[in-house]
């Protein structure tokens, strides 16, 4: 196994320019898929889940032409696919699976998709359901309530939907990315608490670029209005990634800072911006403007341990586990059940490897207790493994603020953050 070994290092302190957001490169390049118009895409990132969408989408017929690196015209093809037979391998890609799956079953074609194993460990049941309620003729090739699925044209039916909410938040997403291609009024209940919804208020914010708004009374009822569809904005910015400025700014919280992420802001619309406010909590000291964020370690030189409901930072929260072992006490993480749904189950991940380097780990459904080694002093030389999901890899990273550690299969960062490792290593200093 290829792995990436990490010398121990006292301080982190520089300047990062941040990758474009996965969440927001997906969302945009589909929408444009489905507008009326050309869309100019700009500051895309390009890693292995933007790639699952663009070849699915060039494999559907879409014209996608790279301007430069991260830059490409989207040629919509208002509401419809010009391919209407084909199979998709979607890696696992849950932010293309998921609202691939949801529009393919409303444009009337025959298509199967597929993914890793691991993506087809990821539960799809709940979002096929609720496509069924309007008539989509969608079957299992393996495991129900799993994928890999195969769709086929059906006579949809129009009426109210019902959708689980507390399980992902992609299947709400998924209907709402959708719901346009209806062309009727339409209207969404979600059951249950409604998990992640930075991310769901995301969605709905990028539809309102492209044109169609949906009203939504709290988290519970969300209305489309008949005939809407949608528009290209001419050209749109994908912003900075706020998981990925997670690993940066803890380190400025961990290793002295100042470290500036450079790419989101006080502007930002992304709900893991929210990671700098629990930062502060532990005492770390953050000033941000429009587009850029900076972190430095308190004052005192310690950080404080907290208890944090995690359900609107779920893949930030990955990242306070590690600061955790860097914090004075004991630091609680609730309400964070979907880990276990993600690209491994991260509950189990994450409290195994914590417990390699030193710590004691409480771990239940829906949390993790974590109390660091006395002195923060780390186990040194642990391999770490990453279960082939980027955020155990990144997350651990960390450690090397405080002890050596090794990262197995290093190359695993791809899925979101490719040059991550090169950029970790220009912050922090021995």
């Amino acid at each position: 196994m290829k792995f990436l070994d990490l010398p121990a290092v006292r301080t982190a302190q520089g300047v990062v320019r941040l990758p474009g957001s996965k969440s927001i490169s997906n969302r945009i390049l589909l929408l444009a898929a489905l507008a009326h118009g050309t869309t100019h895409v700009r500051d895309l990132l390009i890693s292995d889940d933007t790639i699952c969408m663009l070849n699915s989408l060039r494999a559907l017929g879409i014209s996608i032409v790279q301007t430069n690196d991260n830059d490409c015209l989207v040629h919509g093809a208002d509401g419809r696919f010009p391919v209407n037979e084909v199979d998709l391998f979607l890696g696992n890609a849950g932010t293309a699976y998921r609202p691939l799956t949801a529009v393919l079953a409303l444009v009337q074609g025959h298509y199967r998709l597929f993914g890793v194993t691991r993506m087809h460990q990821r539960p799809i049941g709940d979002l096929v359901d609720t496509l069924r309620q309007l008539g989509a003729d969608i079957m299992y090739l393996g495991n129900e309530g799993f994928p890999p699925l195969e769709i086929k044209g059906a006579k949809i039916q129009v009426s109210s939907l019902a959708v689980r909410g507390d399980v992902s938040s992609q299947y709400l997403t998924s209907l709402l990315i959708a719901s346009p291609l209806i062309g009727e009024r339409l209207t969404i209940e979600v059951i249950g608490k409604l998990i992640s919804r930075p991310y769901v208020k995301l969605t709905l914010a990028l539809m309102a670029r492209f044109g169609v708004e949906v009203e939504r009374d709290g988290w519970q009822h969300f209305v489309l209005r008949k005939g809407q569809q949608y528009s290209s904005p001419g050209e749109i910015f994908v912003e900075g990634d706020a998981s990925s400025a997670s690993y940066f700014l803890a380190a400025g919280a961990i290793g002295g800072g100042p470290v500036r992420v450079e790419g989101i802001g006080s502007d930002s619309f992304q709900g893991d911006v929210c990671f700098i406010e629990v930062l502060e909590k532990m005492g770390a000291r953050v000033s941000q403007g429009d587009h850029w964020i900076e972190v430095r370690a308190p004052q005192s030189g310690h950080l404080k341990a907290i208890n944090i409901d995690c359900n609107h930072i779920p893949d930030a929260a990955m990242t306070l586990a590690i600061v955790a072992l860097f914090a004075d006490g004991v630091t609680t993480l609730t309400n964070i059940a979907s880990w276990k749904v993600k690209e491994t189950d991260r509950l189990a991940a994450m409290a195994k490897e914590l417990r390699k380097l030193g710590a004691q780990v409480d771990e239940g459904l829906d949390f993790l207790c974590i109390i660091p080694p006395i002195g923060a002093k780390l186990i040194p030389h642990i391999a770490i493994n990453t279960y082939e999901d980027h955020r155990m890899a990144m997350c651990f990273s960390l450690v090397s603020l405080g002890t050596s550690v090794r990262i197995n299969d290093p190359d695993c960062v791809s899925k979101t953050f490719p040059d991550y490792f090169e950029r970790f290593s220009e912050i922090v200093k021995r």
